[in-house]
This record gives C-alpha cells, sequence and structure tokens, in this order.
C-alpha cells in the first residue's frame, strides 16, 4: 500500500503531466491554424506578435482575475531584486526561440527544421541540466527522450521534410532548442516562487520587447488581412496564452526537462490535425515515428514518477 507521501507526490507528478500534454496539444494546433490563415503574413511577424497577443492576453487576464487592480503586475522589490535577470533570461530564451525557429525555418525547410528545434530541445534540457544544474537524469529518461526524438525525426522523413538541407538553417534551429529548453528551466524557478501567470507576463512582454524589432528588421512592414488576424490573436491567446500558462504550472510539478520531453506531443497533435482537417495522406514510416514518439514519451512519464 503506497504511503501518503508517495501517493501526494504520485498525484502531483500526474496533474503536471497532464497539464503540459494538454499544452503540447495546444501548440500543435498552430502549423494548422496558419496554413488555414495566415499563409500570407511573414513567419517573424507571426512569432513577434504572437508573443505581444499573449503578454497583452495574460496582462488583461490577471487585471480581470483581481478587479482591475494595476499593482497586481507591479513586481514587489524582493521580487525584482532577487528575480530580475531570470525574467531577462527566460524572455530572451523565448523570444530566441520565436526568432532563431522561424529564421531556421526559413533556410532549412519547414520538416527538417522543426524535427531540429523542437527534437533538439529535451536533449539540451537534458545536458544543461546534468552540466549547469548538477542534476543529472536517470538512464530510463534519456532512453524515453531518445527514442521520441528518433520517432519525430522518422515522421519529418516519411512526410518528405528531408528533402532541403541547410547548416546555417539547422544552426539556427539548434539555437532555438537550445533557447527553448533554457527558457523552461529558468521558467521553472520562476514559477516554483511566483504565481504562473504573473511570470508568464512578465516573460512574454519581455519576449515581445526583443523579437518585434527582429520582425521589423527582417521582413519590413507587415501586409495584414482579416484572417491573419484572427489567426495571430488565436495563436497569441490560446497557443502561446493558454498553452504556456498551463505549461507553467505543469512545471511546478515536474522537472524542467521532462516538461521539454513532453513537449514532443506537438508534432504529434498536428500530424494527427494535419491528416484528420487538411486531409493529408502520411507514409507507414510517419506513423511508425508517431508510435516511436508515443513509446517514447511513456518511458519519459515512468522516469518522472519513478523519480
Amino acid at each position: 500500500m503506497a504511503s501518503p507521501a508517495s501517493s501526494s507526490f504520485f498525484s502531483a507528478s500526474a496533474q503536471g503531466i497532464a497539464l503540459v500534454a494538454i499544452a503540447g496539444v495546444l501548440w500543435g494546433t498552430s502549423g494548422t491554424a496558419q496554413y488555414l490563415g495566415a499563409a500570407g503574413l511573414s513567419p517573424f511577424w507571426v512569432g513577434a506578435v504572437q508573443l505581444a497577443v499573449a503578454a497583452a492576453f495574460l496582462g488583461l487576464s490577471l487585471l480581470w482575475a483581481r478587479r482591475g487592480n494595476t499593482g497586481s503586475l507591479v513586481l514587489r522589490p524582493s521580487q525584482a531584486g532577487l528575480r530580475l535577470s531570470s525574467f531577462f533570461w527566460a524572455s530572451l530564451g523565448i523570444g530566441g526561440y520565436s526568432v532563431f525557429f522561424y529564421a531556421g525555418l526559413q533556410m532549412a525547410g519547414v520538416g527538417v527544421g522543426t524535427a531540429v528545434a523542437i527534437g533538439s530541445s529535451p536533449i539540451w534540457a537534458g545536458l544543461l541540466q546534468a552540466l549547469v544544474l548538477r542534476a543529472p537524469l536517470s538512464p530510463l529518461w534519456w532512453l524515453g527522450t531518445l527514442v521520441s526524438v528518433a520517432g519525430g525525426v522518422a515522421m519529418v522523413l516519411g512526410e518528405g521534410g528531408g528533402s532541403q538541407v541547410s547548416w546555417p538553417g539547422l544552426a539556427l534551429c539548434l539555437l532555438a532548442g537550445l533557447s527553448y529548453a533554457g527558457y523552461a528551466l529558468v521558467n521553472k524557478r520562476l514559477v516554483s516562487h511566483m504565481p504562473p501567470k504573473v511570470v508568464n507576463f512578465y516573460v512574454f512582454s519581455g519576449a515581445a520587447l526583443l523579437a518585434l524589432p527582429v520582425a521589423a528588421l527582417y521582413a519590413g512592414m507587415p501586409q495584414w488581412s482579416l484572417s491573419a488576424v484572427l489567426v495571430v490573436v488565436y495563436l497569441g491567446a490560446v497557443v502561446s496564452g493558454i498553452a504556456h500558462l498551463l505549461f507553467s504550472m505543469g512545471l511546478r510539478h515536474i522537472s524542467g526537462p521532462t516538461g521539454v520531453a513532453l513537449s514532443l506531443i506537438e508534432p504529434v497533435a498536428a500530424f494527427v490535425l494535419a491528416v484528420w482537417i487538411v486531409g493529408e495522406h502520411q507514409p507507414w514510416v510517419a506513423w511508425v515515428g508517431l508510435a516511436a514518439v508515443l513509446l517514447g514519451l511513456w518511458v519519459v512519464v515512468k522516469a518522472e514518477m519513478r523519480g
């Protein structure tokens, strides 16, 4: 019979895993959303404005929850003094991910770029956890992560995503994965001391301030349409705002690298939506890759529960 402590840990870990899994499903809708309504807008602007909409959404939800009290958006001196640099690094991580990811996709191709960026992020997170935080993960965690990453690569290659290769583009996608891993580990420390909604408001506000000038520099002025506006609002409020809020809430109960590994649910959700809504036909290799991703994530969950 399980002790009260182990039962409490199990329920907390299960809750964290469920929250991150839901976030991954929401992230997986981004590609379909852009396909349906934002194809004519530069990916740089999609990413930058998505961050700004997320910051506005989180700020308004904070004001609504605290009855319009603007003081709820102000960091207390003790918080600012202790964690201001952490907010900067988290903003740099999520903002850098957006910039490096979309720039890498343009050079390396969508399929390969997505596989490298999303697939490398849990590996980066595991290495950072071991080398920087001095808290190495179990061999079982690494086994599950590597199986999931291999499955993700198989999904991309099965879809014909390996036709374009650009070493600079791959380097940018690797930097995107590193940026996201760094964001997740810093974000976990922040949400351990502050409400996730407050943390995400500041992180996404800082990220938007970093990403908007980059979008203007590389993509010029955006050409908006009604469909593009609706899609970017959805991406900002749901895919970034709500999904990252769920992700942050989940990180309070599981390790940062496990949270990043579970983000591999994103390509699974995107794959299912592409088949179900867009009507794409996938080869058997892609389906085998999908099974490998799910198997690897099951192993990662087992490792987290044992941890």
